[in-house]
């Protein structure tokens, strides 16, 4: 067995190749640019306006009584000059006429209807925006990945109608197992429903990978090698569930090592030290175990980091504490666990208790867990007290106590 962090190094430096597209500012939120950077195009705004409804006046004639010559709106293309002595109403957003430098709201001014009464001076530069005062032309655009609402808010304000983004992975997702059957159908005696394939498509597409999923192959060799190879054709990773260990049945590892090579098999790992991770052509094929929870901790802790970096973005993307377990769990001293639980924030710092039962059979558990909590090879039990490496699955509410 090799080790959780040999297995992500190795995966990680044999990644699939990036690939970039362009996608519609209307659809690019949640994307990473690809592109190294971005340089604004024109000021933002691009004209100098007003920040306020009010008049739009020379600070010099302050405080006066202007008379007021006319009125400019948002949107506006030819403008009044505004000469000694006069106001000219002004909207929000509208352009600063020539002549203007100041703005006085309307709440500080008497309107007469001919002339607008200021009592007290104004500094030039009052409630006026300054073209550029957002962005400069030619400034580097620095945004953040993946792309917030509000970067898009700033992409479109530079009149950006579409991106070049990194393309998400293709995913190719293929359950193996006699005994399943789809969502949705009549339970044959002795099936059970696949839960491996909607849960690796729902985990692949938070991930930010693009999942493919396949119709699930039967247990026999040459099924399996034809869908293996025509998994390989269809996407840039292929994940398989089920069929990576010794038995009877188990045919995923010995075809990819017919179709292709086999890298590693077998890791340090619980759950999950049934896995096979090979290559067919140019497309890495991950070999999960069958089991679902298995499954779905592998695919969060190897395959989420690897789809990242295919996506030009750092580490798994989760946030890591250190918590103090609440009980003593047992685990196989050979191997990394990733004990499901709950995790809460107290008084005393982070607080990890099990999720439910830690069997890799049990998915409610996972379903329940905030936390994935992390005890090293060479312990045979996380012990109660003791602080560990925590994965945060979503951020838990502070409790105290």
């Amino acid at each position: 067995m090799i080790t959780v962090e040999e297995a992500r190094e190795r995966l990680l430096a044999s990644r699939p190749v990036p690939r970039t597209e362009k996608v519609p500012l209307s659809v690019a939120v949640g994307r990473v640019l690809g592109e190294p950077s971005l340089v604004a195009p024109i000021d933002v705004p691009p004209f100098a306006n007003s920040a306020m409804d009010g008049f739009a006046v020379r600070a010099a004639d302050l405080p006066g009584r202007l008379r007021i010559i006319g009125e400019v709106a948002a949107g506006a293309g030819q403008l009044p000059r505004l000469e000694i002595g006069t106001a000219i109403r002004i909207s929000t957003g509208a352009p600063m006429p020539p002549g203007a430098d100041a703005v006085v709201p309307i709440e500080q001014a008497a309107d007469t209807g001919a002339t607008v009464d200021v009592t007290a001076p104004v500094a030039a530069g009052n409630h006026v925006r300054e073209a550029g005062h957002d962005t400069r032309m030619g400034d580097e655009i620095d945004l953040p990945s993946p792309l917030t609402p509000a970067a898009i808010g700033v992409l479109a304000s530079l009149g950006l109608a579409e991106l070049t983004v990194r393309a998400r992975p293709r995913v190719v997702i293929l359950s193996s197992g006699e005994e399943l059957t789809a969502p949705g159908t009549p339970l044959a005696e002795g099936h059970i429903y696949d839960a491996n394939t909607p849960a690796l498509v729902a985990a692949v597409t938070e991930m930010g990978g693009e999942p493919v999923p396949l119709a699930r192959v039967s247990d026999d060799p040459a099924a399996v090698e034809a869908a293996l190879r025509d998994a390989a054709e269809a996407g840039d990773l292929v994940l398989t569930s089920g069929g990576v260990s010794v038995g009877a049945h188990d045919h995923i590892r010995d075809a990819i090592e017919r179709l292709g090579r086999l890298d590693f098999w077998r890791i340090a790992m619980q759950p999950g030290k049934p896995l096979a991770v090979g290559r067919i052509g140019q497309t890495k094929v991950i070999g999960l175990p069958g089991n679902p929870v298995s499954a779905l901790v592998v695919a969060e802790i190897l395959v989420r980091p690897l789809i990242r970096a295919v996506l030009g973005l750092p580490g798994d993307g989760r946030r890591h504490v250190t918590a103090a377990l609440s009980e003593d769990l047992r685990k196989d001293p050979e191997r990394a666990a990733y004990l499901r639980v709950v995790v809460r924030e107290t008084d005393a710092g982070w607080v990890a208790s099990p999720a439910g039962g830690q069997l890799s059979s049990q998915l409610r558990a996972l379903a329940a867990a905030t936390g994935l909590l992390v005890v090293p090879i060479g312990e045979p039990a996380g012990r109660a007290g003791h602080p560990y490496d925590t994965i945060l699955l979503s951020d838990p509410d502070p409790v105290a106590g």
